[in-house]
């Protein structure tokens, strides 16, 4: 029989996270689910160990068919704990941890393979690349190993049940459990890790594990475009701003072209529809909408997609207004509206010709670029 322990109990105060870092998300599940599908195949026995107040909540994430336990304040601990609940009949143990998600059901396969064919404990582990240096408590360089005799050491770690349940049979605490049993007199054999392995501590750790499960940040583009002619007796709301004295234009909503076409090159990042679509007259209760109440609520939809807004870009086309005594005014206008994000705004005209040069209208073409 194997059992396998993962520890979960860790906080995500290096993540940053307000919650345990075993339940922040990479791609759809969170790391301890990841780790959790990749043991299965394996083991025959599945403890966590939880941090304190969230066993409820992992109990309903995991299953009925997994132990849940209350982790303790060292990792340690929490093996021990977790050896506590592991089936007295068991063979062989696997200890993991939740934050190396994406150690294969394969690496698990090999460690496993290895305990069979004789050795009582057996860990995954990359060679040392970097040059490492030994230091004193004052700063200063000791020695330099030999960097071809090092190994940067991973989990899940495999032990014979005996001899695993005695290493723990005293309260010591160690980085990994391979110390405790070495430290018993036992041999630790190494074998080939991967790097996918990886251990997930801080944000950055999350963005390199998403290229492994072909979930990295993509990116997208949308263009933008809005057109309208000045209508008499309406307000002109540009940008985000109302200009005092000058003419307002035919829509819809208040026809703030700048907006309108940053709203419809996000759609087109995204995928999500169109302006018509989204706002256009069939939605009534976009009748007279602000400019800035359509940026919300595409952010609203673009975020629904799961995109986050890099930055966007628009150039005003047209005589008049003068954008740019206001156009500090008018980027955190928008900006504001879209949550924060980095906003560029131009200016120009078309030399006297079509809608804009004519002095019919007002124009605006915008860029946006969008991650996922």
């Amino acid at each position: 029989m194997i059992a396998a322990i993962i520890a979960a109990a860790g906080s995500g105060e290096r993540f940053g996270a307000p919650i345990p870092k075993a339940l922040i998300h990479l791609g759809d599940k969170t790391l301890l689910a990841h780790a959790i599908s990749n043991l299965a195949p394996v083991a025959d026995q599945i403890v966590v160990t939880a941090p304190a107040g969230y066993e409820s909540q992992i109990k309903e994430l995991v299953g009925e068919e997994i132990t849940v336990i209350t982790g303790g304040s060292t990792r340690s601990e929490s093996v021990r704990l977790g050896l506590a609940a592991v089936d007295k009949d068991a063979e062989f143990v696997l200890v993991h941890d939740a934050a190396r998600a994406l150690a294969s059901t394969a690496l698990a396969q090999s460690v496993i393979d290895a305990l069979r064919a004789g050795d009582v404990a057996v860990i995954p582990a990359l060679p040392e690349v970097d040059t490492v240096k030994v230091v004193d408590a004052t700063g200063y360089v000791v020695s330099t190993p030999e960097r071809s005799t090092l190994r940067k050491v991973q989990t899940p770690q495999g032990f014979s049940y005996s001899v695993l349940t005695a290493a723990h049979a005293t309260p010591q605490d160690a980085t990994d459990d391979a110390v405790l049993v070495a430290n018993a007199g036992h041999k630790v054999r190494i074998i080939a890790g991967e790097e996918s392995a990886l251990k997930i501590t801080t944000p950055s750790d999350l963005s390199t594990a998403m290229t492994f499960i072909g979930n990295a940040q993509t990116f997208r583009t949308g263009v933008g475009v809005d057109a309208h002619a000045f209508g008499a007796g309406r307000e002109l709301w540009l940008a985000g701003l109302q200009w005092p004295g000058e003419v307002g234009v035919d829509g819809h909503s208040d026809g703030d072209v700048a907006a309108h076409a940053i709203c419809d090159a996000l759609f087109a990042a995204t995928g999500t529809g169109d302006l018509g679509a989204n706002f256009g007259t069939s939605r009534p209760e976009y009748a007279g909408a602000s400019g800035s109440t359509l940026l919300q609520e595409t952010l609203n939809i673009v975020t629904a997609a799961g995109y986050t807004i890099s930055n966007v870009t628009v150039q005003i086309i047209g005589n008049r207004p003068r954008i740019g005594s206001r156009r500090a005014e008018a980027i955190a206008a928008i900006s504001t509206a879209l949550g924060g994000v980095p906003v560029s705004i131009l200016a120009t005209t078309t030399d006297g010709m079509g809608l804009t040069g004519e002095g019919k209208g007002i124009a605006a073409i915008a860029t946006a670029l969008v991650t996922k």
